[in-house]
């Protein structure tokens, strides 16, 4: 829109010019290293997967989970079910059922809470 500011972006200025003519940059790229390996290429290790236990809900989450993880599915149905039958649903059948670390059970059940979701009759709602 303004031709003033157009003009003193297209205008060459020499003194730039021969400030870029002085700057002279070299680069050189550090020795290649090459691992003495035989020449043999070892296949790439497959990460082990297992099938997801899904239930009734097997349409809402992924088919299959590498092992030692969980899908969301699966973890908000553990987590219910030691919620219901923490005697039944150990910490240690969980991790031997899912494939996970007994460790990692033992702070997934002391860190996440399933939300419990509660209606109050229609008495009590007057009184809060």
């Amino acid at each position: 829109d303004h031709p003033e500011i157009q003009e003193k972006i297209y205008r060459r200025d020499d003194r730039l010019l021969t400030f870029l003519k002085d700057v002279y940059v070299e680069s050189r790229d550090p020795p290649v290293r090459v691992k003495d390996g035989g020449g043999e290429h070892l296949p790439c290790k497959q990460e082990e997967k297992r099938l997801t236990k899904l239930g009734h809900l097997g349409d809402l989450d992924v088919k299959k989970v590498p092992k030692g993880k969980i899908s969301i599915v699966e973890a908000l149905t553990l987590l219910n079910n030691h919620k219901l039958h923490p005697q039944i649903w150990t910490a240690e059948k969980i991790a031997v059922e899912y494939s996970l670390e007994l460790k990692e059970v033992n702070s997934l059940l002391e860190f996440f809470i399933p939300f419990a979701v509660q209606e109050f009759p229609k008495e009590t709602k007057k009184a809060i």
